[in-house]
């Protein structure tokens, strides 16, 4: 069950990412972050019947491609505002990649998360010298609390167009690395990284297929793609932490309504399949919501047709090993 909600992406709704705003993101960020590499996998070629091409964003700096979207943002601050410092809100992977780049850049960072979050998210956050705040309340709430008690300003994990446009930087190397690409399939949470790289598809090559994937038990963009506006879940629940955000923003809303072609609701026994195959077949330590972009695959899914030149996102690598050992059980 859910509910229409107002989302706050901490400005006014933008308009849609361009090939201006992707390249521009892409000059900022250089040299900041990994480009990182494309790995062929036979394993999985033969599964599908299709061509796979791995983008491996789980090499990126701090384990997944966040670092690239919050670059971005804090890049474009004012100098009032860097003096001031940021804050934000994760469950993980946008809490460490906000506490590394503001160490990076010489800005203070506090980012709040939730009491449950994984201990080694937590403490990893802490060492790239973000301040924590843990809370069982909610996440957007409390740090509108501490941002206007403070002075600080808002980074959003996912629908902020600068945040957008910086994830986006992974669908231009994409396009540069594997030219003809038919599908592109990534995981969806907050939908940041699928705008993003959805946005840079579509304007360079629109006839390629963009494929979101989210988990059954967090589905909120496909609730809010069928409501035709943001929604808020009431019961969140999936293995995959960094595909659970509990709403869907109007920004990233628009872009997937805009570039995104499908998107596909999975389970999370599935999920946890293309996470095993990553470990055992592509010697990859992937993280849950990396796992979900290959469950089309493994799935054989009617939209990916057989011979295509595909490339999932293996988004993230930070994974708790004591949660690997339950899971995995």
């Amino acid at each position: 069950m859910s509910t229409t909600t107002p989302m706050d992406p901490g400005g006014a709704r933008h308009g849609l990412t361009g090939l201006a705003d992707l390249r521009g993101a892409a000059a900022r960020i250089e040299g900041l972050v990994h480009r990182t590499t494309q790995g062929s996998s036979l394993y999985l070629s033969e599964a599908s019947g299709t061509q796979v091409s791995l983008k491996l964003e789980l090499f990126q700096k701090t384990g997944s491609f966040k670092v690239r979207g919050v670059l971005n943002t804090l890049q474009q601050l004012s100098p009032e505002e860097r003096t001031r410092g940021v804050i934000s809100m994760s469950a993980g992977n946008h809490a460490q990649a906000l506490a590394w780049g503001a160490t990076k850049l010489g800005i203070a960072a506090t980012i709040v998360m939730p009491a449950t979050a994984v201990p080694s998210k937590v403490a990893a956050t802490r060492g790239y010298g973000g301040q924590v705040v843990q809370t069982e309340g909610d996440l957007l709430a409390t740090a509108r609390e501490l941002q206007a008690s403070q002075g600080l300003t808002l980074v959003h994990p996912f629908d902020d167009p600068r945040v957008i446009a910086g994830q986006g930087t992974v669908g231009l190397e994409i396009l540069e690395d594997v030219p003809d690409v038919d599908v592109v399939i990534v995981a969806c949470g907050g939908g940041g990284l699928l705008s993003g790289v959805a946005a840079a598809v579509k304007a360079l090559k629109p006839k390629v297929r963009v494929i979101g994937v989210e988990p059954e038990g967090s589905a909120v963009m496909s609730l809010s793609l069928q409501a035709g506006s943001p929604q808020r879940l009431s019961v969140n629940k999936t293995i995959a932490d960094g595909l659970a955000p509990p709403f869907t923003g109007a920004n990233a809303l628009a872009h997937v309504q805009a570039f995104v072609d499908e998107v596909i609701v999975v389970s999370d026994a599935r999920i946890l399949d293309g996470m095993r195959v990553l470990m055992e077949r592509c010697k990859l330590f992937a993280e849950p919501s990396a796992g979900a972009a290959i469950v089309p695959l493994l799935d054989r899914h009617p939209s990916i047709p057989v011979g295509a030149r595909v490339v999932p996102i293996v988004c993230g690598g930070n994974i708790d090993l004591e949660r690997l050992k339950a899971l995995l059980a």
